[in-house]
């Protein structure tokens, strides 16, 4: 500390050796005074140090008004909960229970729900954000006012012509550049907390807020790219006023890039433009996203580092960031450890991975589909929550988010897991090839498996018996709605609800994947009302087929293979007991998805009471339109009027969303 005050001493033109006293910065190093310099030299001083409280003062009101929004919004929850499923007694549920249920919640809350929905739920400049909601840019948008507006504030734009002692005719143009520069660079130290607070997957923010930790990806990543703007701009400032506007050189510039803290600047400047470039999607796609994970994780704490060794004053910033990072990462191992601290076969207590079974469902076209079932003993999770597995007979160091397809019952002390994913590359690639390969092998096989979690919310916490309830899902993302419908068919039927599960497959035998939880939908889809639409997007009919007509067409050939009997069978019996039909819409080469702002707005025209819950998931594009068709079917005016058709809430799973 004492190098960086000789040299900034020496810069500032300080002349300690004179000082009645040193003047305490918070931050910066400490001012000699009075001044006894030229009166240009002490009016940049008053410049230099005066902006940098200022500047402190900002980034403690920035903080000031995000933790006062965290604590507003924390008590809000609390005081003001929304209404519980959990809260509605079980039995069956009539007209008046509805009623007191829908007029416990608020109208203004519903109505303003409603027009945020509208207005701020679609997309927004997709190829800049991404698939990001306007509600969420709008958020990063305020943030970034914020920074560029106090940027500026509070600061005097003149310039100092100053003389250089021992060294006629030769001048220092001191001008707010530099202070402008340290303004900047204060505020990336100042932001760096927050971006890790952004990114924990052992959310603080999710304690407070209830909002899933994926939420904030999106704000992490743009945090980030400002956090890489502020960091070039403090630099490039600095370079111009040591280089260009300081006399003399080329002495001076040498003599700056030779410093200590100089140097470490430097190495953060690097570290910043390579976690840019590595966090882009195409140095993802490059490099591998466990590659890109890991190293952020180590570059990003190399980064904290080298900020600490380049300005140490301003460390009340770095702490905080650190201690988060491994908060995260510590709480991380032990949720991990525990849940897998069980009773070995000897009898002593050790850590002991979980054994799935595997079922594989060969696809050389699109990829094979996996599906994992185990036990474990462990504390159910919530509907709607997932887990990291770790493959360990493929690495140890990589873990996967996978959610739950059953619902969490405890049975005997051991909670059932069930799971499928497709095989596309990396580890789920090799899952698939060490699946197929056991398999061929020997009838039944397993493999162990490491939990980490759960992690998310619950989805259906505030999902009372008034609300109409429409799944969406693409492919195996299946997985995020089914839980739904499960649960929901344990519940007493409630008079006048609609229910609809709308599937996109890109192959009919692409059932077979949830055969079981088929069946368990067909036990209860009559009393329950359940309309089931299966979309074929990559095979062709003549006709439009009903469910019995396109079983029949495949039987034979769907007989030959192992486990689809049982599921057209199940398939079959589930068309006697509700609405279920199976449309073939794709063909040969090419595929074709349902018309989903049809669907959509059918499902919500043709409730009878109540507001709608969409849950969805599935590919990126399909979460797009949903975001837009669910919007357009908001309404404030008409919610306010007493019409609840027209309050419809998007439940969606975005985790790897861009």
């Amino acid at each position: 500390m004492a190098t960086i005050e000789n040299h900034l001493g020496a810069r500032h033109i300080q002349n300690l050796s004179e000082a009645a006293s040193l003047e305490k910065h918070w931050g910066y190093v400490d001012r000699a005074v009075p001044c006894t310099n030229d009166p240009g030299s002490c009016a940049y001083l008053d410049q230099v140090y005066g902006s940098h409280d200022r500047t402190m003062v900002y980034s403690g009101i920035f903080w000031a008004i995000i933790a006062g929004i965290l604590l507003l919004w924390s008590i809000g929850r609390r005081v003001f909960p929304s209404p519980r499923a959990d809260e509605i007694a079980t039995g069956p549920v009539d007209s008046e229970r509805l009623a007191e249920i829908t007029g416990r919640r608020s109208r203004i809350r519903r109505t303003a729900a409603s027009l945020i929905r509208r207005y701020l739920l679609p997309d927004s400049v997709r190829f800049i954000f991404g698939r990001t909601t306007r509600l969420q840019v709008l958020i990063l948008t305020v943030l970034a006012g914020y920074l560029l507006i106090f940027s500026f504030a509070g600061l005097t734009y003149q310039t100092w012509i100053t003389p250089i002692k021992n060294m006629p005719g030769l001048y220092n143009t001191r001008t707010t550049l530099g202070p402008w520069s340290d303004r900047v660079g204060i505020f990336a130290y100042a932001l760096t907390p927050l971006s890790i607070m952004l990114s924990s997957r052992e959310s603080i923010l999710s304690l407070l807020t209830g909002l899933p930790y994926q939420s904030f990806n999106f704000l992490h990543r743009w945090l980030g790219y400002i956090i890489v703007i502020q960091g070039s701009l403090h630099t490039i400032g600095w370079t111009i006023v040591e280089v260009r506007l300081y006399q003399p050189q080329p002495k001076v510039a040498k003599e700056w890039i030779v410093q200590l803290y100089i140097i470490w600047g430097v190495v953060a400047q690097i570290l910043l433009l390579l976690l840019l470039a590595l966090s882009t999607p195409w140095g993802i796609r490059l490099t591998g996203y466990e590659f890109f994970r890991k190293a952020h994780y180590v570059l990003a704490m190399v980064y904290i580092g080298a900020c600490w060794g380049h300005w140490a004053n301003l460390q009340c910033f770095l702490i905080p960031g650190l201690a988060i990072w491994f908060l995260d990462r510590g709480i991380r191992l032990l949720r991990s450890a525990l849940i897998h601290y069980q009773y070995l076969p000897n009898g002593s207590m050790g850590f002991k991975a979980a054994h799935a079974s595997l079922t594989h469902f060969p696809d050389t076209e699109h990829g094979d589909v996996v599906r994992m079932d185990f036990s474990h003993p462990q504390d159910p999770w919530k509907v709607g929550q997932h887990f990291y597995l770790c493959f360990a007979e493929c690495s140890i160091w990589q873990s996967h988010p996978f959610t739950p397809l059953n619902l969490p019952k405890v049975r005997d002390g051991l909670v059932s897991h069930s799971y499928i994913f497709r095989a596309k590359k990396g580890e789920t690639k090799k899952v698939a090839a060490l699946a197929a390969k056991k398999l061929a092998a020997a009838p039944s096989v397993t493999t162990p498996i490491i939990l980490s979690g759960s992690y998310g919310e619950s989805i259906v916490k505030n999902l009372t018996p008034d609300v109409n309830v429409l799944c969406v899902a693409g492919g195996t993302g299946i997985t995020y709605v089914l839980p739904v419908l499960l649960d929901l068919v344990e519940q007493p039927a409630v008079k006048d609800r609609k229910i609809q599960l709308v599937w996109a497959v890109r192959k009919k035998d692409d059932t077979r994947w949830i055969e079981k939880e088929l069946d368990t939908i067909r036990k209860a889809a009559k009393a329950h009302k359940i309309e089931v639409h299966i979309y074929v997007t990559r095979e062709a009919s003549s006709k439009s087929l009903s469910i019995s007509d396109d079983i029949s067409e495949k039987d034979d050939a769907a007989g030959k293979e192992v486990g689809l009997t049982s599921t057209l069978s199940s398939v079959k019996e589930v068309q006697s007991n509700s609405t279920l039909d199976i449309q073939k819409i794709g063909g040969q080469g090419f595929d074709r998805h349902p018309d989903l702002n049809k669907l959509v707005e059918e499902f919500v025209e043709g409730t009878v009471r109540g507001s709608t819950t969409v849950y969805a998931s599935g590919p990126g594009g399909m979460i797009s339109d949903l975001r837009s068709i669910v919007a357009s079917c908001n309404w404030g005016t008409k919610v306010w009027q007493g019409n609840e058709r027209y309050d419809v809430k998007l439940i969606c799973d975005d985790r790897l969303e861009w």
